[in-house]
């Protein structure tokens, strides 16, 4: 089974840009953690307003339960908010920013 690439080789400015807002934030587990996320997803909505990405595998519709928390971020542009589930960042919410080109060749 084919290992789902690293964010940080598809988005690397997204990478970079959470873990400098995690530190801000005082969370700097999460902000070291953002550096490993996988890329296992991108959001299907269609909304033109999203490019939310899941970094880990979760059954879709499935609430997180027990050990869940958001973190909401203060970017200078659009809305970045982190599902955490366990001390681990289970999706990312990109809402109003500007289009992210893939980095990656594969892509």
């Amino acid at each position: 089974m084919e290992e789902h690439p690293l964010v940080r080789e598809v988005y690397p400015e997204l990478v970079a840009e959470l873990a400098r807002l995690l530190e801000a934030e005082g969370e700097r587990y999460l902000a070291i953690l953002a550096h490993d996320l996988r890329l296992v997803a991108e959001c299907e909505c269609k909304d033109d307003f999203c490019q939310s990405i899941r970094t880990a595998e979760h059954p879709e519709g499935a609430p997180y339960g027990p050990g869940h928390r958001n973190v909401l971020l203060d970017p200078e542009e659009g809305m970045l908010v982190l599902d955490v589930l366990d001390e681990r960042i289970v999706y990312v919410e990109i809402l109003f920013r500007p289009p992210m080109a893939r980095r990656d060749v594969s892509g």
